[in-house]
């Protein structure tokens, strides 16, 4: 036990040491040296927020912009309200060639996705713990208590905690279908055609370009069927796509 203790202290000490040798190699303008060494970070296992925003900042520096924009959304998955992320990616993205409107969605929807992405579903899942335990200490003490006026202000906290705590199971719930249900990849081609059946003689519904993001709804062979935030869907080949 204490040796399995000791490796995992030193494996961690190991990625914080690289960590750090690629953030000074990044400040002294060694791009490609700070991403060999952040990439070895990350095939010992070790994934952050922090470790995929700097690669994607040093992928920006470089100009490839698909893996650029991989990593900004990777970090984003791990830090949905972190706005230095959403900045970097969205300047990222204003390089792309495709622009592409999502399609419109009511204020309630709106509300409930731009709220969803204050915390990562992990978050969300500790907030619940939180609000329910103080459910539960909120109505032991309205239970006990002696005085209507202290009865009340017990119920009416135990009530919001309770309904605070609903609504982070909830966002937690949404969170995580974003975040592992639904697949989304990133195009690393400089260009591929969408086709309407998965097969090379079938007819070109349209191109897209390095960097646009896309939904994965299903798989066929060597083939992806992929929407876009306008809602237009088609078969690519699955070569042309990183995963997130």
């Amino acid at each position: 036990m204490f040796l399995l203790l000791f490796c995992g202290l030193l494996s961690f000490g190991q990625n914080e040491a690289l960590f750090e040798q690629g953030n000074n190699q990044y400040r002294d303008g060694n791009y490609e040296a700070a991403i060999s060494t952040w990439e070895t970070v990350l095939e010992r296992g070790e994934h952050s927020a922090a470790l995929y925003f700097n690669l994607g900042n040093a992928y920006y520096k470089i100009e490839n912009l698909a893996e650029s924009i991989y990593y900004y959304e990777k970090a984003l998955q791990l830090a949905p309200g972190d706005a230095e992320i959403r900045n970097n990616l969205a300047i990222a993205q204003n390089n792309t060639v495709d622009i592409i409107e999502p399609l419109p969605k009511n204020l309630f929807n709106t509300w409930i996705a731009n709220t969803s992405q204050m915390y990562s579903y992990d978050g969300w899942a500790i907030a619940a713990v939180i609000f329910t335990v103080l459910f539960s200490v909120l109505f032991i003490l309205y239970y006990f208590a002696r005085s209507s006026s202290r009865k009340r202000i017990y119920f009416s906290g135990s009530m919001l905690a309770l309904f605070i705590g609903l609504l982070s199971v909830f966002f937690a719930f949404k969170n995580y279908d974003t975040v592992v249900e639904q697949r989304a990849g990133i195009v690393f081609a400089a260009s591929t055609q969408v086709r309407s059946e998965p097969v090379m003689r079938s007819e070109v519904s349209f191109t897209i370009h390095e960097g646009t993001k896309v939904e994965i709804i299903n798989e066929v062979d060597d083939w992806k069927r992929i929407k876009l935030a306008d809602g237009k869907e088609g078969w690519m080949l699955k070569e042309h796509l990183k995963e997130l």
